[in-house]
């Protein structure tokens, strides 16, 4: 079931639940895209296609807000958005061990192994390479693990997984980037901020993680976020 926490004629806002693809991949499983057109094709018992712009992607093992257009001309103007940094998705991360810089902007760049699905932190000259850049800042620190609050700037796939496990705090649970622990991947796209495609109006939504597994650590800290 979608879980919807907003919704007008031009955009829809919902949670993505962590292991749930964005949109269709190799395994045919159910996928945010096609869960978001089934919702509105139910709901407004619409005919035919429904469409739905995809705007932009979680990986499948993070969970957490996301916007979808209804109209081609709000998907035009929120991806515009995306290009020009003007939409703002800042993540919370548990990390294994301590982080020695509180605050930092880290600059690497990416590159996808296909057969693999790892992104690794290569040199600028590298073929196909992507230029990758985020803030972080330690929100606390629990049983030598840390918690932070990262500001996506350009959104790589994998990038803040391989991002911080290059700096050498691989996320908690993360067994792709080296993680010792297997599980729920302990990082949450908690915040969303973006101009309204058609009103212009700034919108912001936040959605913190459910307090289970190695969030439970945190619980009370992250809820002085909300």
């Amino acid at each position: 079931m979608l879980d919807v926490i907003y919704e007008d004629n031009h955009v829809i806002v919902v949670i993505k639940p962590q292991n749930v693809p964005s949109q269709e991949d190799s395994s045919k499983d159910k996928d945010m895209l096609t869960l978001v057109k089934e919702y509105i094709k139910e709901k407004y018992n619409k005919p035919g296609n429904v469409f739905v712009g995809l705007v932009h992607r979680l990986d499948r093992p993070t969970g957490g807000v996301m916007v979808f257009a209804k109209t081609s001309k709000a998907a035009a103007r929120l991806s515009d958005q995306i290009k020009n940094n003007q939409l703002s998705k800042k993540y919370l991360a548990i990390v294994e061990g301590s982080v020695k810089v509180e605050k930092q902007k880290l600059v690497d760049y990416l590159k996808k192994n296909e057969k693999t699905n790892i992104v690794t932190v290569v040199g600028k000259a590298v073929s196909d390479a992507k230029y990758a850049e985020l803030n972080y800042e330690v929100v606390d620190s629990v049983k030598d693990t840390t918690l932070l609050n990262v500001d996506l700037i350009t959104g790589r796939s994998h990038q803040i997984r391989a991002q911080l496990s290059n700096m050498g705090n691989v996320i908690y649970n993360d067994f792709k980037y080296g993680s010792k622990t297997k599980g729920n991947l302990m990082l949450w796209a908690y915040t969303l901020v973006f101009e309204h495609p058609v009103s212009k109006q700034k919108m912001t939504f936040k959605v913190l993680p459910e307090s289970k597994g190695a969030w439970k650590l945190y619980e009370n800290i992250i809820q002085t976020l909300a």
